[in-house]
């Protein structure tokens, strides 16, 4: 399997912090963020990464270099002439992904520490074509799964807008469910990517090509089986709170 980092993002909501250093670069227990993401994917067995690139990208191929790239094979995709987004970003990094491999997505500011393995045996023993990290937390814009756990669409709980290529009573019965920016799609999805960039612009979200096309595609939430930490590090005082999740590992979500 091989896996893409998500780290060219601006990083604006941290403020000051995110003014002179990379978002990806941002520390957490002593460790830049980073760091811990390709660690785990490489604890996880996976050992070809792409990485983009955009605000502060020298600072981050210049760390790579510096680490050796972590002993695995790390490429750059450089959007620093144009951020492309989430969905945008794939698509341009996709002559560095293509191949017969899953590809593991993951983004650079998600601290957690639940089993990577699980979710990759899971994907590839389904017949899905993306695997969403899904927990039963709060926010305000939920994915929506039916009771097999496939995606059929998405709601804002604070305006009731709901999208969903699907009948009205699938989604009125479906399990809201936040996403964990963590991923994994299997390589034939890139045609979809393709025709949905050229319909909307190269610039686009991962979040409204799934719901777009949950229909015509299988894409499933995966819910690990034991506990496990997350945290978006994207605002100071998730930054705070991750600092305590680092140091002492307290966990954050479960299962019911």
């Amino acid at each position: 399997m091989k896996a893409m980092i998500f780290a060219a993002g601006l990083g604006t909501r941290l403020g000051a912090i995110t003014q002179c250093k990379p978002k990806a670069l941002v520390e957490v227990g002593g460790e830049p963020m980073l760091k811990r993401v390709i660690l785990k994917l490489k604890d996880a067995g996976i050992k070809e990464i792409v990485v983009n690139v955009h605000h502060h990208a020298t600072d981050i191929i210049d760390y790579l270099s510096a680490n050796s790239y972590f002993g695995i094979h790390i490429a750059v995709s450089d959007e620093r002439d144009k951020l492309l987004d989430t969905g945008g970003g794939l698509l341009q990094a996709r002559n560095l992904l293509e191949g017969e491999e899953p590809i593991l997505v993951h983004n650079a500011d998600i601290l957690t520490d639940f089993d990577l393995n699980e979710m990759m045996c899971r994907h590839e023993a389904s017949a899905s074509q993306a695997t969403l990290l899904v927990a039963d937390r709060p926010t305000s814009r939920y994915l929506l799964f039916d009771d097999k756990m496939r995606m059929v669409g998405w709601k804002n709980i604070t305006t009731d807008e709901v999208r969903s290529p699907w009948a009205d009573d699938i989604t009125v019965t479906a399990t809201r469910l936040a996403f964990g920016g963590v991923h994994i799609i299997s390589p034939d999805i890139f045609k979809n990517l393709a025709a949905y960039g050229l319909k909307h612009g190269e610039k686009f979200s991962m979040t409204p090509f799934y719901i777009e096309k949950c229909a015509e595609l299988i894409i499933r939430g995966f819910m690990p089986e034991k506990q496990y930490n997350w945290i978006d590090i994207g605002k100071p005082e998730s930054l705070i709170a991750a600092e305590n999740i680092a140091s002492r590992l307290q966990p954050t979500i479960r299962r019911e």
